[in-house]
Order: C-alpha cells, then sequence, then structure tokens
C-alpha cells in the first residue's frame, strides 16, 4: 500500500512545514489583537484584544471535542456533503496517516484549528466598544460550532458540497471559509447589534497608530503560513503561494497609497497597512492556483476595490467598526471571482483554469460559491444573534459603553495614566 511506502523522513519534514506554518497562523490571531487594538479608544483596548484572545482558547477546546471531526472527517448518508461525522471526536485520530500518508491527522487537525480560532476574532472588529463580552462567547461557541464547522467540510471536507467533490470551487486557504464567513458575519452582527453610542457624529482617531502598523506586519508575516501552508508539503506549490502572496500585499499596499495620495495629496500609515491587509485576503484564495503576475493583478484590483467598499460603508452608516467587510469581505469575494478568472493549471494541475485560460465555467462555479457562502453565513448569523437576544444582553449599557469596556468586563485598564514617585 501506498501509506506503507511513504518515506519516514519525508513524512517528518512535511509535518515539521505543516506544524510551522500553523504556528504563523495561530500567532496571526494574537498580531489581529494588536492590530484592532491599535484603532480603538484606550479605554477598550483590553477587552478588543482579549476577544481575540478568548476566541483562541474556545475554538481551540471545541476543536478538540468535536470540531475537527465535524469539519474534516467522512460525513454519512445525505447529510455527508454538508457535515462531517463524529467518529474523530476528541481528535482520537490524531496519530493516524492524512491523505498519501506524508502527513499525520495531528499535524493537519493543528494546521485546520489556526484557521477556525482567527475567523470569529476577525468578527469581533464589526462590534468592538458595545458588544456584552458573555455575549460574545456565547456567539463564538455557537458561530463556529453551526456556521464555520459545516463550511469548512463544504469546501475542504471529503465529499464537500462546494469543493472538489461537489461543485468544484477552487478556494485555497480560506477566501470562502474565512475571509468571506468573517466579512459577511460581521456586517450583520454589526446591523443586529447596533451602533457604537457616539456614531457616526463622532468618529474618534485610532489612539495608537504603532500597534496598527506592527499588528499589520506580523499579519503579513503569518500569512506565509497561512498560505503557503495551505499547500500541506514543503514543495513547488508552498513556494508559490508564498511568492503570490508577498506579491499581491505589496501590490496592494502601493496602491492604496497611491490611492490615497491622489485623494489626499499624501499616504497615511493606516492606508497603507489596510492596504497591505486587503491584498493579502483576496489573494488567500487564489494563491497556489495564479501566477506571481496574476497575485499583482490581484493585489491593484483588491487596492482600488477595498478603498471604494471601505468609503460606500462610512457613507451607508452602518457601524461595522473596524471595517471586516470592506476588507476582508468584499477582498475574499473579489479573491473568489479573480481565481475563476486567473487560474491556470500549468501552475497546478490539481486546480482547473479559469476564464482567461479559456474555462468560462469556472468563474460560474466560483461565483456560485460565493453566492452559496453570502447566504449560509448571513442567514445563519442572523438566526444565531435573535436567538442569543432572547437570554442575554447583546451589548453593554449606555453608562458602561461611556466608562468604557476594560473596567466594566475585565476590571483592568490598558493605561496607568497616574503619576506616582
Amino acid at each position: 500500500m501506498l501509506l506503507l511506502t511513504v518515506d519516514p523522513a519525508l513524512r517528518s519534514a512535511n509535518n515539521g512545514f505543516v506544524l510551522i506554518s500553523a504556528a504563523l497562523v495561530l500567532m496571526m490571531t494574537p498580531a489581529l489583537a494588536l492590530f484592532y487594538a491599535g484603532f480603538v479608544r484606550s479605554r477598550n483596548v483590553l477587552n478588543t484584544m482579549v476577544m481575540s484572545f478568548a476566541a483562541m482558547a474556545l475554538v481551540s477546546v471545541l476543536w478538540v471535542l468535536f470540531g475537527f471531526s465535524l469539519a474534516f472527517s467522512p460525513g454519512q448518508g445525505a447529510l455527508a456533503p454538508f457535515i462531517g461525522g463524529l467518529q474523530w471526536m476528541g481528535l482520537s485520530n490524531w496519530s493516524a496517516p492524512y491523505g498519501d500518508g506524508q502527513l499525520s491527522q495531528g499535524a493537519v487537525a493543528f494546521f485546520q484549528l489556526s484557521f477556525a480560532i482567527i475567523t470569529p476574532a476577525l468578527i469581533s472588529g464589526a462590534v468592538v466598544e458595545r458588544m456584552n463580552f458573555r455575549a460574545w462567547l456565547a456567539f463564538v461557541a455557537l458561530w463556529s460550532s453551526l456556521i464555520y464547522l459545516p463550511l469548512a467540510h463544504m469546501v475542504w471536507g471529503p465529499g464537500g458540497f462546494l469543493g472538489p467533490d461537489g461543485l468544484g470551487a477552487l478556494d485555497f486557504a480560506g477566501g470562502l471559509v474565512v475571509e468571506m464567513a468573517s466579512g459577511v458575519a460581521a456586517a450583520v452582527t454589526a446591523s443586529v447589534v447596533g451602533r457604537r453610542r457616539h456614531y457616526p457624529g463622532q468618529i474618534a482617531p485610532p489612539h495608537n497608530v504603532p500597534f496598527i502598523l506592527l499588528g499589520a506586519g506580523l499579519l503579513w508575516f503569518g500569512w506565509f503560513g497561512f498560505n503557503g501552508g495551505s499547500g500541506l508539503v514543503a514543495g513547488n506549490l508552498a513556494s508559490l503561494a508564498c511568492l503570490t502572496t508577498n506579491t499581491a500585499g505589496a501590490a496592494a499596499a502601493l496602491g492604496w497609497m497611491l490611492i490615497e495620495t491622489l485623494q489626499r495629496g499624501k499616504p497615511t500609515a493606516v492606508g497603507v497597512a489596510t492596504g497591505a491587509v486587503a491584498g493579502l485576503v483576496a489573494i488567500t484564495p487564489a494563491a497556489g492556483f495564479v501566477s506571481p503576475l496574476g497575485a499583482l493583478v490581484i493585489g491593484f484590483l483588491a487596492s482600488g476595490l477595498c478603498n471604494w467598499a471601505l468609503q460606500l460603508k462610512n457613507r451607508s452608516g452602518l457601524d461595522d467598526s473596524l471595517d471586516v467587510l470592506p476588507v476582508h469581505g468584499v477582498a475574499g469575494f473579489l479573491g473568489i471571482l479573480l481565481t475563476g478568472l486567473l487560474a491556470l493549471k500549468a501552475v497546478n494541475p490539481a486546480g482547473a483554469n479559469g476564464l482567461l485560460a479559456g474555462n468560462a465555467a469556472q468563474f460560474v462555479i466560483q461565483l456560485q460559491a460565493a453566492g452559496f457562502t453570502l447566504l449560509w453565513v448571513g442567514v445563519g448569523t442572523f438566526v444565531i444573534l435573535k436567538l442569543l437576544a432572547l437570554v442575554m444582553p447583546l451589548r453593554v449599557s449606555d453608562h458602561e459603553e461611556r466608562q468604557g469596556l476594560d473596567i466594566n468586563a475585565h476590571g483592568e485598564e490598558a493605561y496607568n495614566n497616574e503619576f506616582t514617585l
């Protein structure tokens, strides 16, 4: 059998590659916490960061109990295309070989866990400075279990409805599962929870721009694990994914700088960071399916579309506080569509040609997968929030919002302004 003939050294090398990639992606959640914390008022810094750290803790436990099994094990009967089974509960299969035996199930489980963690953490950016922390924890548990796990199975799991065994959508590293899902959920959550007390009449500037730049830099660094690691083996495909990732992030950062220079005469530090993240998001579904030149196109287009979407969001009155929808949702959608336009089997034989390579059907498939994700996540998130609102308040009181969530939710303050000898 093939599983018995895999070189143990090769299996160890690939396991090591995937574990390092997983650690890089896991680092992205604290990086995201730092990035988000730079934007909010100083009295809400700790709560903003803890929303991400709490997601890391909660999702990690759920993943071991049943998450990995439901997302990546074979399903049963009519539900098999939509959700896995419970045969791997407690990660009972951690030592078994994965796929053709070049990896262990444990390495893949740890890698995929890091994706499951950062997705709800991204959503927190839409409701910082006003969401009840207990409601946030309940939301993360329900959303991860009822929305994320089935979507991950449908895209990446065996026999998944949207993946290679089903519709045939291409999503290399999470354009549907992470980026579009978090963006759509963020918009719905911001709408249901409601605006901040002072929005839109009084918009505070970021309290710590260096936090934003440092967080964005760490996210960029971690994205090599996010996309490169999705190749699952230390080979040419991983190299391509890292090259396209860096290229798209750089192109989008430059594009955003150019747009801001044309708009206001000078580029901002926040704009450079936001542009880079938009490009990194957009390349995520395409990283292993397009050429480096294709990544340039994706990055530049992401900067323009996301900049426009951010301005449109500001005019709409939706209080998506940290622009999760216009950056992650819109860039993720763009990346999914451009994968269907620019994908090349010459780059990745396991993928498909896109529209420009003569395969118009793949573009239609990508559009269908994006539409399904929009409906699945949008409706599911709305239902979860409405049910939660029946048993607990979704947001803090007006007094608590004025005073700040750090002291009210955690009994701590980020900064001690007292002068002591």
